[in-house]
């Protein structure tokens, strides 16, 4: 079986999303919110965020538009959300899942539901486990299982052929 070296294995082991109420409650600038997205990511190949990334998201409405050119938790959520899912969707696709989560669940529920899967996933497929089948009966969050589900097997895949 193919692995990832032992210090990324590590990383990514001890890897973890901040909270929903971990990430800034005060208002972030550009510069800062990319900064902020780009450090809680950096184990994470391939999921940096650029600060005209951030703004064509903003242009295409898959989040708010910033308050006083500040961006807020819900912002931030969304972006971390979009950071790390960008590379298996579309930006189509991102507009449909939060049309979604908005008739389903508060940001902040749908944010930790998300983060909870990630790091779950991540640290199965970085200990060389399967990820076990899907027993979710809730369609919202199934789909979310399996979409992170997705995410992780391509950051893993991704992993394995940086290190041939």
């Amino acid at each position: 079986m193919l692995e990832i070296s032992k210090e990324k294995r590590s990383a990514m082991e001890a890897f973890r999303l901040p909270t929903y109420r971990e990430i800034p409650s005060v208002g972030l600038y550009l510069d800062q919110t990319s900064k902020y997205i780009n450090e809680c990511l950096s184990v994470i190949p391939g999921c940096s965020i650029t600060n005209s990334m951030i703004s064509n998201y903003v242009k295409h409405k898959l989040i708010a538009n910033p308050v006083k050119k500040q961006y807020g938790r819900d912002q931030i959520a969304y972006l971390i959300f979009i950071a790390l899912t960008k590379c298996v969707l579309s930006l189509e696709d991102v507009a449909g899942l939060f049309d979604i989560q908005k008739r389903t669940s508060t940001c902040e529920e749908a944010y930790e539901c998300f983060a909870g899967f990630f790091e779950e996933d991540l640290q199965r497929m970085s200990q060389g486990k399967e990820i076990p089948p899907l027993k979710e009966k809730n369609k919202e969050k199934a789909l979310l299982k399996t979409l992170i589900t997705t995410v992780v097997q391509h950051i893993y895949l991704n992993e394995l052929l940086s290190d041939l």
